[in-house]
């Protein structure tokens, strides 16, 4: 077989055809910034998260960025960042004139519930990032904040759909920032992302950022910037939208499958929760000491994977940081992203696991 670790290629013919329905639909209509797309696509994803605001925005990175500068984070602030993340993460609070503080993860690759200690008399937000689609524990990362008065913005780019207590990532916080990217459970066919909250001053703040600082065309009251989301990306986005439920099933039963074939093998480390509801199963991420020799040898049969992230940021050129960040580190030395997404069929599933069953035994 040749399994790819994703092929978009691979949508059925129906949803090809309801995106290019949706193409021609809103190339007669000729609106291709704002309008009712971009409203459709807020109200939906507010309806489904139970988001009292939700603004889209250009990108995941944006999101971040437009809400740290929302929130009034800048020179001489700093944020708590977890050591293992996407670099977005990180370069958004340098861009802001802020200073990244990194903290270890726990063996998941979520910020350490001891992450307090990193709290300085400088310290204005903290970062918590929802690796993979697995959430924080998000009601004591508040309680923390809340004692130390921190500003708290859920980094959500791989969770969207998942939920703790019956509450969605990215609600939790002043501001939860989401990512559209192609490959997310929730993607568009370009880039596109969103600002979420529960704030009514922060939802008029966040609209005026992300256009030039102003709510009405040619009336700037601050220097904002161009952080739009494309019409046709919101249009997209609203029919992936109605499969998303079904998308997650899958994204489920494979995840399932995958644990009925691998929990056995000792040498393997599973991901922990991943059928639970606060995991969005965005990434099969498995942890094996021999990550690279099994990457080979999957490659040799033909499947492809992912290493997400092999490097920790604190590591980076631009972010160096000392320090110790032993589950980070271990995570971005063993860590082994298995394909997984709902354009996938069984047999593809079993011919994974009973590779990496062949490779250990």
């Amino acid at each position: 077989m040749n399994i790819p670790f994703l092929d978009l290629q691979r949508m059925d013919i129906e949803l090809k055809d309801a995106l290019k329905s949706k193409f021609a639909e809103m190339l007669n209509a000729g609106i291709f910034s704002g309008g009712r797309e971009v409203s459709l696509l807020e109200s939906h994803v507010s309806t489904y998260l139970h988001s009292p605001f939700s603004i889209a925005c250009a990108n995941g990175t944006d999101a971040i960025e437009i809400a740290l500068r929302a929130l009034q984070i800048g020179p001489g602030d700093e944020v708590i960042v977890p050591a293992m993340t996407w670099v977005s993460t990180a370069e958004v609070v340098v861009m802001v004139g802020a200073k990244p503080v990194f903290w270890d993860t726990d063996a998941n690759g979520l910020l350490a519930a001891d992450w307090e200690k990193a709290v300085t008399s400088k310290t204005k937000a903290v970062i918590p990032v929802h690796l993979y689609g697995k959430m924080v524990e998000m009601e004591r990362l508040i309680a923390q904040a809340k004692k130390h008065k921190l500003l708290v913005i859920e980094d959500g780019a791989q969770s969207f759909g998942s939920f703790q207590g019956g509450k969605a990532a990215g609600t939790y916080g002043h501001v939860g920032c989401l990512s559209f990217y192609p490959t997310k459970n929730l993607g568009a066919l370009g880039e596109a992302g969103m600002c979420l909250t529960n704030s009514l001053e922060l939802n008029k703040r966040i609209r005026m950022i992300l256009n030039h600082g102003q709510l009405v065309r040619d009336q700037h009251e601050f220097v904002g910037r161009n952080s739009r989301i494309d019409s046709l990306q919101a249009g997209f986005l609203n029919v992936f939208l109605t499969r998303f439920e079904s998308s997650q099933v899958l994204r489920k039963k494979y995840a399932s499958m995958y644990f009925k074939q691998l929990t056995w093998l000792d040498e393997l480390q599973l991901p922990t929760g991943i059928l639970e509801d606060d995991y969005n199963a965005h990434l099969f991420v498995i942890q094996t000491v021999r990550r690279d020799e099994l990457k080979h040898f999957l490659l040799k049969k033909g499947i492809g994977t992912a290493i997400h992230y092999p490097y920790i940021l604190p590591d980076m050129k631009p972010f160096h940081h000392g320090g110790d960040f032993q589950n980070a580190r271990n995570l971005s030395q063993k860590g082994l992203s298995l394909p997984l997404n709902p354009w996938m069929k069984e047999s593809e599933i079993e011919y994974v696991a009973e590779a990496i069953q062949d490779f250990f035994t």
